[in-house]
């Protein structure tokens, strides 16, 4: 529990950098990751849906990176405020 709320203020309060907010955000991730394995643990459920969890949590640090690079290529800094979102 303390995992999630440290990631989860982490989060919040670290809006500089895109890098430090998608290791925060990963972070978040493993931990429900973690709580959906001792579930289906407890309950004697099948571990598939875990492992489909798991690959598309993949999926989306691997497009978080891409952006990353992207950002860093395009702006030359991992910045978030340096995004024109507007």
């Amino acid at each position: 529990m303390m995992m999630y709320f440290f990631s989860l203020v982490k989060f919040v309060f670290s809006r500089k950098h895109l890098l430090l907010m998608l290791l925060s955000l990963e972070f978040i991730i493993l931990f429900v990751y973690y709580m959906l394995f001792i579930y289906l643990k407890i309950f004697n459920y099948e571990y598939f849906f875990s492992m489909i969890f798991l690959t598309f949590s993949v999926c989306e640090s691997a497009l978080g990176l891409s952006i990353l690079i992207s950002l860093i290529r395009t702006h030359g800094n991992d910045n978030f405020f340096s995004l024109n979102l507007c």
